[in-house]
């Protein structure tokens, strides 16, 4: 694995880790908000050792990327990223999008900035998604911004967000999704300007965000598959449905036990039909 940067929209500098054989198919995996390149750990080995070329990347604004001086974080900005992020990459490449990540790559095929898109994942995002799960998200983001003395508090945090995930034995891991304030203190790798809005301008936003990811959508023309968390509060089961009126040769995949954070909560299944649908959509193609 080599770990490298790019420059995004602006020049602004991309921290991105690559692995697998130059030749092999390509895979770029994009985490969702709040999220690092870490996310997808285990998914990006298991894709690496398939032979895939897969490449994983910090949003701007996230892990080991830098923080845009404009505090610009829109999906514009999040598509001309991906555009430079393909550019090192032969085409044509399949896009893995968890939450932020699969809207950025839904807009970006659907409104042609990556016309050689072999094909598209969304990771628990639709155009129709439930505000509940986005408020329950968005005051997880905004519930400490004066940070956490130990890395203890950290899990106690995560725990409460997700109960129905296992607290870590061990709290070191959660350091790839922190940073060391001046204070000493402990706090989110991410820009808090990301969510500096207040929540009646996001849902507002939300409803912009679905037309245009509906608009999106119906433009979608690469094999599409939807992996839903069956114990989502983001994506419901009439959302999927929507989805697949929208791109009807979608393919749909619930995956039981798994919430908004299906690669996290079910890794396992979560690579078993990623692995499944990629084969098949590369063995069409012939770039296999």
């Amino acid at each position: 694995m080599e770990t490298f940067r790019i420059s995004g929209r602006g020049g602004l500098a991309l921290e991105a880790d690559i692995a697998g054989p130059e030749a092999g198919a390509a895979v770029v995996l994009l985490h969702g908000g709040g999220q690092t390149r870490h996310a997808w750990s285990r998914a990006f080995h298991a894709l690496a050792a398939a032979g895939y070329r897969v490449l994983s990347y910090d949003a701007r604004g996230h892990g080991g990327s830098a923080w845009d001086p404009e505090g610009d974080y829109s999906t514009d900005a999040l598509v001309a990223d991906l555009c430079a992020i393909q550019a090192h990459l032969a085409a044509p490449v399949a896009l893995v999008g968890a939450s932020m990540g699969g809207i950025t790559s839904l807009t970006a095929i659907g409104e042609g900035a990556l016309p050689d898109a072999a094909a598209l994942v969304l990771v628990d995002v639709a155009p129709h998604i439930r505000r509940e799960g986005v408020a329950r998200i968005r005051a997880f983001m905004t519930a400490r911004p004066e940070g956490f003395a130990n890395l203890d508090e950290v899990a106690d945090a995560v725990a409460a967000y997700n109960p129905e995930r296992p607290r870590p034995r061990d709290p070191s891991g959660l350091m790839k999704n922190l940073r060391t304030g001046d204070d000493g203190r402990l706090y989110w790798h991410w820009d808090p300007r990301i969510i500096s809005d207040r929540f009646d301008e996001h849902a507002a936003y939300l409803d912009t965000f679905e037309t245009r990811m509906t608009a999106a959508a119906r433009a979608v023309g690469v094999p599409t598959m939807l992996v839903r968390g069956t114990q989502s509060d983001v994506v419901s089961a009439e959302g999927a449905e929507r989805l697949q009126a929208l791109i009807p040769d979608a393919r749909i995949e619930d995956v039981g036990g798994a919430g908004h954070m299906v690669a996290g909560d079910r890794n396992d299944a979560f690579n078993a039909v990623v692995m499944d649908f990629l084969a098949a959509v590369y063995a069409e193609s012939g770039s296999a």
